[in-house]
Order: structure tokens, then C-alpha cells, then sequence
């Protein structure tokens, strides 16, 4: 493709674009000028002196916003740093990534905050945007000055990856938070009943004699954050849902009209418990994978609205942690770079879902969660873009990794859909390794 680095002023024509506020798809034009969109004309050529680039047989969207991210950096840089982690996110078609707290130092600071804002404007490849710690050193027990977190620019909560177990901590954390206008994403699991666990509690745990974590872990947590919610009228947002129970909870939520929020993952969407049979350790996640019925309450959840939007969770891991006994290795995948294409091949080419719904929940509804700036495609807006063909054919091989970390299950996999690349504030960022 051309190299469109440098230009600051020209015209993307011809594409099939995506408005996910409108949940449309037609041909159109967009002009770019000064790093924001200047004009969306619905026609597929224009009469212009400004270069052009024909964007025929590609697909033009909003770029990606993820709200569930772990860049590692500060402090476990040799799984990912914020350089390599927001490569991985544009070769992925994300223009905007939220981080989660659990560093060393934990975002419990200001000046935490202000050091990764600073790293990622000076390395990043994307917008970086962070979610504080929602209590002290992400220890359950004492709430953060939230207060100070925001005003140095941190956009949402989260003790990601522990759940605050003291329901007055959590009960005080949501009013305060909620007065400050800050979201609180709950990672909701009872750690008394997955103490140990490996993967989901079921006839795969058993057979493999691995400890599982009930479902019901998941969904005693988020009844009572739901409840807690509905006491103090904060929002919500419900990290990583996995399980049909935990649907039918947050479907009760939205009909009593809660400020209640959910995301779903790829992995959670796609996998179930039965591929554990291999032990592969790159399909050890947290929460675990469930079973086919949990999927496919989940995919039904994105196409009714029950589910908000789709987020990666994206958690890198070296090869030495992977590399060890099943029961030892730590849960997570990388998933910034394969989102859309695994969505794509295993839900839209089959029709289980429409492009456009899958580019809103990836785009404009992850965006309006957390009330942050992205996913919409309108004039005067910065000009953060996802260029997609849509029928191309490739396979992942782990030298094409953006990513420090290569913990993936879909290394050798054929994908139907890839990101050719992103325009950040106009500046073109390619995608295809070999081009970048």
C-alpha cells in the first residue's frame, strides 16, 4: 500500500463505510484534514486536487476502542511496555485502549497516571487511556483519592483481577466514584469459591481432575454489585462476563432501568472448556472458559443488548510463565491483535452476526460505556480510522506478533478478515508487519 505517513490532507474513497451510531454500511468518501475528519460524502469517487487514496473493496471504520487492556508497563516490561503493546492494539484496528491498574507501581497515584500518559504520548502507537486502581494497592480495603486520579487524567476504576470482597468498601467506592462522574469496572468473582481453580467447574474439570471455578462465583458477585449499584445509583460496568447466569442477572439489571454496563471477550465468545482437553496453558483464562451453552447465551446477549460492548482483556504473559505445569501457569492471552478477525471468521462469515453490529460493539458502544472520546465516525472529530479487507485470507505465525508476549491459542489458525492498518489523528499506522 502507499505510504500515507506523511500526508496530512487527502481523501479516502471508495470504501464501504461503517457509521456504528447509525448502524449503517454504505459506500462513501472522507476527507481528512489536519488530523480530523473534515467531510463524509456518501459517493464513492470525488472531484478533488488533494491525493486520494482508493479505499475500494475495503471497509472503513471508526477505529477500535478497547476498555479492557494490560499493558504491563510500569514494572513487568518484559511482558509487554507500553511501546509494544500499543503496536499490537493499531495492527489490530484499535486507535484507543484503556489500561488496567494491576503495575508495579499500581495506578494508585497521580503521578502513576501522569508517567503512563507521558511514556505513551512519546512510544504509543494508539491512544492510551487509564483505568486507576479503585483501592489502595489494589488491596480491597481503602479506597483512592479519586478525586486526584481524575483530574490526572484517569478516565475509569478497577481492581481488575481481584474482586473487592468488603461489600461497605465497594458500597463507598461506587458513591464516590459516581460523584466524580468515574465508571467503576468490577472484576466480579468470590475468590473463597475459586481459591485453586484452574478452569471451569464441570465434566471437563473433572475429567481432566483439575479444579474448577463454579459459575456461581461469577454470579454472586454480580448480584451483589448490582445490587450495590442500585443502592447508590453509580455506574457500573461488569468486566469480562462468562457465564448464562450472569446474563440472565444483568438482563434483569437493564430492565429496571440500573446504570448497569457488561463487556464480553473474544475468547469467551468463541472457546469453550472442551479445547482444555489439550492443556493447552494459552487457553488458561480468568474467568475460565465455559461451557457451549455459556457461549452461546453470550452470543445471544450481543445481539439483544444484554452485552455492551466486546473487550479484549488483553494480558500478556512470556513464554518462561506459560512454559510450566498446567496448575502453575498464569491465566490470560493476548487477544489486541486478533479480535476482529476471530469475530469476524467465527461469527459474521458464518452469519451468526452482522459486520456492523460487530464493529458498534467494538467501536462507539465500548466508547460511550466509560463516556471517553472515540468509535464514532463524525465530522470534526479526531481522524482515528480502521482500514478492514474484509476477505482476505490469512494465518496468524507468531513472528507477525506485535506483541513483547506471544500467549495465544491462535497461532496457526486461518482467519477470513485483517486490519490493513489504522489512521490515528490522520497518520496512516500499518498493520501488515512486513509494510510497517
Amino acid at each position: 500500500m502507499i505510504d500515507w505517513k506523511d500526508k496530512r490532507e487527502f481523501w479516502i474513497s471508495g470504501a464501504k463505510v461503517i457509521d456504528p451510531e447509525t448502524a449503517k454500511m454504505r459506500t462513501g468518501s472522507v476527507l481528512v484534514q489536519k488530523g480530523a475528519i473534515a467531510e463524509i460524502v456518501w459517493q464513492k469517487a470525488v472531484e478533488t486536487e488533494l491525493p486520494v487514496l482508493d479505499a475500494t473493496g475495503y471497509v472503513l471504520t471508526p477505529g477500535f476502542v478497547d476498555i479492557h487492556t494490560h499493558l504491563r508497563e510500569p514494572g513487568y516490561e518484559e511482558k509487554e511496555t507500553i511501546a509494544t503493546g500499543t503496536a499490537a492494539a493499531a495492527a489490530g484496528g484499535y486507535t484507543s485502549v484503556v489500561c488496567m491498574a494491576n503495575t508495579d507501581p499500581v495506578v494508585d497515584e497521580p503521578s502513576v497516571v501522569e508517567f503512563i500518559t507521558k511514556r505513551a504520548q512519546q512510544v504509543g502507537r494508539c491512544r492510551v487511556l487509564i483505568a486507576a486502581a479503585l483501592t489502595k494497592g489494589l488491596g480491597g480495603e481503602v479506597i483512592n483519592e479519586y478525586f486526584y486520579l481524575k483530574s490526572a487524567g484517569a478516565v475509569a476504576l478497577s481492581d481488575d483481577g481481584k474482586f473487592v470482597t468488603n461489600s461497605q468498601v465497594m458500597r463507598a467506592a461506587l458513591e464516590y466514584a459516581g460523584f466524580h462522574g468515574l465508571t467503576v469496572i468490577s472484576h466480579c468473582e468470590d475468590a473463597f469459591l475459586v481459591e485453586n481453580s484452574q478452569i471451569h467447574e464441570g465434566y471437563v474439570s473433572t475429567r481432566l481432575g483439575l479444579k474448577g471455578a463454579p459459575a456461581a462465583a461469577e454470579e454472586i458477585a454480580i448480584y451483589r454489585d448490582i445490587r450495590l449499584a442500585q443502592l447508590t445509583g453509580s455506574p457500573l460496568h461488569i468486566a469480562h462476563v462468562s457465564t448464562a447466569g450472569a446474563i440472565d442477572l444483568i438482563r434483569k439489571a437493564k430492565r429496571k432501568g440500573l446504570p448497569v454496563t457488561a463487556e464480553v471477550t473474544p475468547h469467551h465468545l468463541t472457546m469453550n472448556d472442551e479445547l482444555l482437553e489439550t492443556y493447552d496453558r494459552n487457553l488458561k483464562v480468568n474467568p475460565p472458559l465455559r461451557g457451549k451453552r455459556d457461549s452461546a447465551v453470550l452470543l445471544d446477549a450481543i445481539r439483544d443488548g444484554a452485552i455492551d460492548c466486546i473487550a479484549t482483556d488483553h494480558a500478556p504473559h512470556n513464554e518462561i510463565d506459560k512454559q510450566v505445569e498446567f496448575d502453575m501457569a498464569p491465566p490470560g492471552m493476548i487477544g489486541l491483535e486478533t479480535a476482529f478477525a476471530q469475530l469476524h471468521t467465527e461469527l459474521v462469515v458464518p452469519g451468526k452476526l452482522d459486520l456492523v453490529d460487530l464493529v458498534r460493539l467494538m467501536t462507539v458502544r465500548p466508547a460511550e460505556v466509560l463516556r471517553i472520546q472515540g468509535g464514532r465516525l463524525r465530522k470534526g472529530e479526531p481522524a482515528d480510522l480502521a482500514l478492514i479487507d474484509p476477505g482476505e485470507e490469512w494465518v496468524l505465525e507468531k513472528h507477525l506478533i506485535r506483541s513483547k508476549s506471544k500467549n495465544t491459542p491462535l497461532i496457526g489458525k486461518t482467519f477470513t478478515g485483517r486490519i490493513r492498518g489504522v489512521f490515528l489523528e490522520g497518520k496512516w499506522q500499518s498493520a501488515i508487519l512486513e509494510e510497517g
